[in-house]
């Protein structure tokens, strides 16, 4: 079931949804100081694109809620809003709904993303 499902996220959206954690990884990674941020988009970028089987699991201290509140005015509501967005989407039907709340696990990744490991 696990293959089944991660097969249809990726043909049905989750690619995309990869591609813009990546690709904000590279936004990040162009200054020095947006390295963390990026890394870090990296690491959950690859969780993006095989989500089921995985479970996101929390943690991290005050230098982690540090850097989750300057992510989450610079990139986490963008990434936070579309992934809420493609979630609803998946909801519509019967047969996405799977696949909707992996989403919204990705939505609560977007917006705290430091201190969390994703198990799996």
């Amino acid at each position: 079931m696990r293959c089944l499902g991660n097969v249809c996220w990726l043909l049905l959206g989750g690619l995309v949804l990869g591609l813009s954690w990546a690709l904000t990884g590279v936004l990040c990674c162009i200054t020095v100081i947006g390295i963390p941020f990026g890394v870090q988009c990296f690491k959950i970028a690859g969780f993006v694109l095989a989500p089921f089987g995985q479970e996101p699991t929390g943690g991290g201290g005050v230098g982690s809620c540090l850097l989750n509140g300057l992510w989450i005015l610079l990139f986490g509501w963008e990434l936070a809003v579309l992934s809420v967005s493609v979630g609803v989407v998946y909801c519509l039907t019967i047969v996405g709904i799977p696949l909707g709340i992996q989403s919204f696990k990705l939505a609560r990744l977007a917006i705290w993303p430091f201190g969390t490991d994703v198990a799996g």
